[in-house]
Parts: structure tokens; sequence; C-alpha cells
């Protein structure tokens, strides 16, 4: 019997090595909450461009000159695919130094046929800076099994090949976001039969999460609009709280936003008044020793966004990698010529799992999309939580069932939540 489960640990060893090699990015572990695992629909994928006409050129702007220049977004689109569609495809992305491609590996099929007769909600990815459309992408492929259309965003001089001045990212960020759902919405092809852009999540990450929020509505403060480092020629005034531009900018297709490691008020992008004016749904992802977006103003974020209802899911220990990059690739590994920090870093947590939280990712954001763009009200029992985990208590009989007292978080298998805190507050709060 020994010998047979040293086997077979083995061979399950051997496997996942195998896999990580492979650089795979929709790997779900034996112990993974229960939405994490993958829908019903196979999933197929596109690769599309949308260009933006006459947008502010933030390289070019001075304080004599504001010219302007078309901008284009490549995207990455996955979407629930024709019933009988198989399994399996390739990514070409670039790592993180900005001149090595890789190889991904998941789930999707390459121009396969969408699934027809109905629709499904958009979900808009957005990455960090820099970043690229693969960052998130096991975040794209999993809900696009569930029944949504996901379209995940190079946001151009914000990637790994194209990165430029800061300000650039400060000014587009909310602004791509909002083109992309626009650019869905007006799809008349196959996938814009499927595609129902009046019902919109968008997800962001460390920057897009910062643009997510503007987008949702907290406006930023005056002072953010004259930083030295920003965006240059008082640009960024456009997305101040309380203007007619940004309030132009709140968009009613939009249903829920989730933020993970969202960067800003580390650096007062928002104040009070800004925070109040977010009035999407929201959850938050943050890694609890996060010194990029410093954990304590993602906070801040949490408790002054009071014109919404709001959950904060915390990985504690976490930094700033917390639960949106994918698996760093195996390229990733060695030194580069290009950066004075191994790329490893860039995708990997010192503490956590990155697969593992991943796969947290993932059931979360299928019970609060769900929720919101589904109108799934059985998925709020799945955010309905003892806000520490550890202090959840295990109450099943022998036949595995719930007993009364039990109150350890929905969906996670005993002794698998350690680690992780879930709050909520109400508007008003």
């Amino acid at each position: 019997m020994r010998t047979s489960l040293s086997a077979l640990g083995l061979a399950m060893a051997t496997a996942a090595t195998g896999a990580a090699a492979e650089n795979r990015i929709d790997l779900i572990r034996p112990d993974a909450p229960e939405l994490a695992a993958f829908g019903a629909f196979p999933v197929g994928v596109q690769t599309r461009s949308f260009t933006n006409p006459g947008q502010a050129d933030i390289l070019n702007t001075t304080a004599e000159a504001q010219p302007s220049a078309d901008r284009t977004l490549t995207t990455e689109i996955w979407y629930p695919a024709a019933e009988g569609t198989g399994e399996g495809g390739t990514y070409t992305a670039m790592l993180r130094d900005g001149v090595t491609e890789v190889t991904l590996h998941g789930r999707a099929v390459r121009d396969a046929e969408p699934a027809s007769g109905q629709q499904f909600p958009l979900v808009v990815i957005s990455h960090g800076y820099p970043g690229n459309r693969f960052l998130m992408s096991h975040l794209g492929e999993n809900l696009a099994s569930k029944g949504y259309v996901t379209v995940s965003i190079d946001h151009t001089e914000s990637t790994y090949s194209d990165q430029a001045v800061f300000g650039s990212t400060l000014y587009h960020r909310p602004l791509d976001q909002k083109f992309i759902i626009d650019s869905m919405a007006a799809l008349d092809d196959e996938i814009g039969a499927i595609t129902d852009a009046s019902t919109t999540g968008v997800i962001g990450y460390s920057m897009g999460g910062y643009g997510a929020l503007i987008f949702a509505g907290a406006g930023v403060t005056q002072a953010s609009t004259e930083y030295s480092w920003g965006t240059p020629g008082g640009l960024l005034a456009r997305h101040v709280a309380g203007s007619d531009t940004h309030e132009a900018l709140i968009d009613e297709r939009v249903k829920a936003v989730i933020a993970v490691g969202p960067w800003g008020m580390n650096a007062g992008f928002w104040d009070a008044d800004g925070l109040a004016g977010v009035r999407k749904p929201l959850l938050m992802m943050a890694g609890g020793a996060d010194d990029v977006s410093v954990y304590a103003a993602m906070r801040q974020i949490f408790t002054g966004a009071t014109g919404t209802d709001r959950a904060l899911l915390t990985f504690e220990a976490a930094n700033h990698n917390a639960a949106a990059p994918i698996p760093a690739p195996a390229e990733s590994w060695a030194p580069s010529d290009t950066l004075d920090f191994i790329p490893f870093e860039h995708y990997a947590d010192a503490v956590w799992d990155t697969n593992r939280m991943n796969n947290i990712a993932q059931h979360f954001a299928t019970a609060f999309l769900d929720l919101h763009l589904k109108a799934d009200d059985e998925k709020s029992a799945y955010l309905q939580l003892v806000p520490r985990a550890a202090e959840g208590v295990i109450a099943v009989d022998d036949n595995g069932n719930e007993e009364a007292d039990h109150t350890y978080w929905k969906g996670f298998p005993p002794r698998t939540a350690q680690g992780l805190t879930f709050e909520t507050l109400t508007k008003g709060q």
C-alpha cells in the first residue's frame, strides 16, 4: 500500500512539474474553493484591435501644446464556444522584461465558433503598469467557461514592450476601459451577437484597479492633477471628482467592479469626497503586506467608498502580486539583461502560491459577478462569511452534511481558507 501511495505521489508531482513547465494558466488545484472550477461552456478566444481616434497624446503634451493621436488597443477576447468545441490552445505572450516571448498554455481554442442562441454579460479585464492582456488570462478563460464574454486589454504605453511615462496610464486607463465597452457593444458579427454589453463588469489590477475605481465614480483630487511626475498639461482634471467630464465617464452599463490591489490612495489620488462617489458594487482583493499600493491605503478605499456596498478579501501576508498575475512563466526564473530584478518577482509572492491565489480569485469573482451581472441570488451565500476564515467553525455530520453551527466559509473544504479575511460594508456605512 505504501508503495502504491508513493508511486501515486510521484506521478502527481511529475504531472504538476510538467504542467508548470508548460506555463499553464488553467490549473485548478485539488484544494481549490468550489466556484474556481471551470464551467460548462467550452472556451474560444480571438485577438482583436480597436482604434480610438483623436485621443490625448500624453507623450507629446507640453505646457504649450496638447496634441491628439489615434489610440489603438489590442485585446484578447474569450467567449463561450459552441457545443462540441475541443479544449486546449496556446498564447504567445511577452515576458516582464519586454523582450522575451513565452508560450502560455490554456483551455481556449483559437477562433472557435461561438455559442449561439443567447447573450452573455461582458467582463473587461485591465492589467497593471506595466502588464499585458495575458497577465490575468486565468480569469479570462475561467469566466468565459461560466457564461461571460471576457475582454482583456493591452493598454498602449503601459505594456511590457511599450512602457512609457506614467502620466499616460493615469490619464488613459479609465477611458480605455470605457472605449472597449463601447467597441464590444458596437460589434455586429458573431461575437457581438452573443455579447450583452448592457450588463458589464470591470476587473482591474493595480493601475487597472485605479482606472476601474475612477470609472466606478471615484473622481480624483485636484492635487493629483498637479504632480510633476503625473499627467502633463493639467489633463488629469478630466477625472476630478465633481467635474462634468468625470460624471460623463460613469457608465450605467457597468453593474459591478472588482479592484485587485488598486493603486492610488497611497499617492493622494482620492479623498473622502472622491471615494464617496463610488456607486458600483465593489469587490476588492488585496495582499495584507502590499507595499506598492499599500494595504493601509487600500483599506481607506474600502472604508471610504460609502456610496456603495463593498467587500474586501485579504490574503494575509501577501504582497502586491496577490490574486491577479498568472503563475510565473518558467522563463521568468532566470535573470534578465534588461531588468535589475529577476522577472519572477513580477508574478510571484514570497508567501502564497500563485495558483492557489488564482483559484481563490476565480471563486470570489464568480460569486460576485454571478450575483450582480446574472442576478443569481444563490451566490450571495458565498459572500456572507465570518470575517476571519480561521474563526469559522467546521460542523458536519458523518455524511458530510453541514450542521446548524457550521460557519466555515461556503465553498471552501475544511482547513483550506486559512490566511484569508473577508469583510463587508453596506452603502452608507
